[in-house]
């Protein structure tokens, strides 16, 4: 039982023993004492003065002495107004580090076949274009979230949707028609996204010098973009592709599939990855004919040139496209579609978007229009907004071939690792086998935690040099943590388990390592609760710190006392259990050697 589910009780027998009233121990949230009062744990007693009928002092001093008389494991209380500051005997946080240490799954709630299914989107990427800076936190966030769900007793299905269809795709398709000379990912020996995306880019280097010429022949910006020649065949080859043409689809079957490989290799190397894939080209059909049932049953309404719109205005929204004068889908009616599918194929309880800020507005409509069609899980939908990423040097621009490209970023964090290693002092106790593979695991820790430690909703500054400092709330402090102590325990040459620590009293230091330890399981539920990798990534970051600082100020190995030694070892091993643990569920790996 945890030191928070203890105090609980007994605050909750004090409270029906002092003013014969039953009041909920699960609704009596022990606290962390601030460090500038005495004490590890905080009561706050202003829920029970109606009980009491007395001030919050006098409530907390009853509630105090009743704890100190009747539970083992208070030692002595002091009162700060309506605060109640708990100080627990030494001795009991022994028996607390040897729960956190014997519970091989500590803070993680085990999924049940009664479980709720939580299904989460994330990635949505575009086949014309390699993924981006901007992916690579919508995939982090994802994934991190997908396995702090799945922590907190969920089960969790991973999703992704696919845009694979539309005019952007067609550009990219035109241009190595007109200028691919047959290129393939094998005669060039480039990944496929990454050949794609050089012809999105080319399709729009033509066409901006096309609009250009026809500028300056007297036509106007906007006619112009709307009559250059390459627009018209990119449009010409959407309206075939919808139509089926067999050489349409056979090309962008084929294209497609060098895209879908390069994007298989990126998320591999990332670590993340996906139990189902949608694809936009399969859903928006389904979005499109429920749209024109929701039109008949006099939900939507239809205007003079034959497009379909949704009217939101009586719930404080504007009107909203569904189908364009030509009958074609808007990413809306996708939407619509997509989720269609998915709960058809899975009993989904919650449904989490993972998708930036930009898309507030979209979700807004989307939750509307799913309840307006009669799907009562329209309004439970969640979406997990997240902030833009820059760089120090500005946004990116990926039309304009400047995107910060993530397997390239990739590349360069784990050459700026290798750059560092090679510093006086790094990685020596690496054998030469294992340098690789620790470098890629600094490399994309420092990536990964650098962009999940920032509170989601906010936009980031993403400084790569920063962000693998050896020192610091970075991935790589953490992981050196876990790396120092793996050292720690293999110097060690006793079987330190068998030793009796049971009578050891912790000292200070030790005593907050311990409650910090205890923290895990309510990090993670605050983390499931609050949609935030960023709470976990900066718990374990303090748990790390806080080793560091006994580390410094104690020794281990060198202790005489067996039994103070044999509890020192058992305190970092599980320290150590507990950052790979906290860090996983950031898709983070941590090496036993750096």
């Amino acid at each position: 039982m945890s030191i928070d589910t203890i105090l609980a009780q007994a605050t909750a027998q004090a409270v029906k023993e002092l003013y014969g009233v039953d009041f909920p121990a699960e609704k009596i949230v022990p606290q962390t004492t601030k460090k500038e009062f005495e004490g590890n744990e905080t009561i706050v007693v202003f829920p029970f003065l109606k009980a009491s009928r007395k001030a919050p002092e006098a409530t907390a001093q009853e509630i105090g002495e009743h704890m100190v008389a009747h539970c083992e494991a208070v030692e002595k209380f002091n009162v700060i107004k309506g605060f109640l500051n708990i100080t627990i005997k030494p001795s009991f946080w022994t028996g607390v580090l040897q729960h956190v240490a014997s519970t091989p799954d500590y803070g993680f709630t085990p999924v049940t076949d009664d479980s709720q299914l939580v299904m989460i989107e994330y990635s949505s990427p575009n086949t014309n274009k390699p993924l981006h800076l901007g992916h690579v936190r919508n995939n982090l966030l994802g994934y991190s979230l997908s396995c702090i769900m799945e922590a907190n007793g969920y089960k969790v299905v991973k999703t992704n949707i696919v845009n694979d269809r539309g005019i952007h795709i067609c550009k990219s398709m035109l241009a190595w028609q007109k200028w691919g000379n047959g290129d393939t990912p094998e005669s060039t020996g480039k990944k496929g996204d990454h050949l794609i995306g050089d012809f999105y880019v080319a399709f729009d280097k033509h066409y901006k010098a096309e609009v250009k010429e026809l500028v300056e022949k007297g036509m106007s910006q906007e006619e112009a973009e709307k009559q250059a020649p390459l627009i018209q065949e990119a449009h010409d080859m959407l309206r075939r592709w919808e139509a089926g043409d067999p050489e349409v689809r056979a090309l962008w079957e084929r294209m497609n599939g060098w895209v879908y490989a390069g994007f298989d290799e990126t998320y591999r190397r990332m670590g993340v990855s996906f139990d189902k894939i949608y694809y936009e080209s399969d859903t928006y059909l389904v979005g499109r004919d429920t749209v024109l049932e929701g039109l008949e049953k006099g939900i939507f309404y239809r205007k003079e040139d034959n497009s379909v719109w949704a009217d939101l205005t009586p719930d404080g929204l504007d009107n909203k496209l569904l189908l364009r004068s030509d009958g074609t889908s808007v990413y809306m009616t996708q939407d619509i579609g997509t989720a269609q599918l998915r709960y058809k194929d899975y009993p989904i309880d919650r449904m989490i978007y993972v998708v930036g800020n930009e898309q507030n507005y979209h979700f807004q409509v989307l939750s509307l229009l799913l309840d307006k069609l009669g799907f009562k899980w329209g309004k439970d939908l969640v979406h997990f907004s997240y902030g833009m990423v820059e760089l120090p040097n500005g946004k990116m621009k990926s039309r304009e071939g400047t995107v910060v490209d993530a397997d390239e970023l990739m590349d360069e964090m784990i050459a700026t690792a290798t750059e560092m290693a090679g510093e006086p002092g790094r990685l020596q106790g690496v054998p030469e086998d294992e340098r690789d593979e620790v470098l890629r695991m600094i490399g994309l820790g420092a990536l990964k935690y650098f962009i999940l430690k920032v509170d989601p909703r906010k936009t980031m500054l993403f400084d790569p040099s920063e962000s693998i400092d050896f020192n610091g709330n970075t991935g790589p402090f953490i992981q050196y943590t876990h790396a120092r102590i793996q050292s720690v325990l293999r110097k060690n040459g006793e079987d330190y388990k068998a030793v009796d620590i049971s009578t050891v009293a912790p000292n200070d230091k030790e005593t907050v390592l311990i409650q910090k330890l205890a923290d895990f399981s309510a990090a993670v539920a605050d983390a499931g609760r609050n949609y935030s990798p960023a709470l976990i990534a900066n718990y374990v970051y303090d748990l790390a710190k806080e080793y560091n600082q006994f580390y410094h100020d104690y020794s281990i190995l060198r202790e005489q006392d067996e039994k103070v030694r044999a509890f020192r070892l058992l305190l970092s091993e599980t320290v150590a259990s507990v950052i790979r643990r906290g860090m996983s569920l950031l898709g983070i790996e941590v090496p036993d050697r750096m």
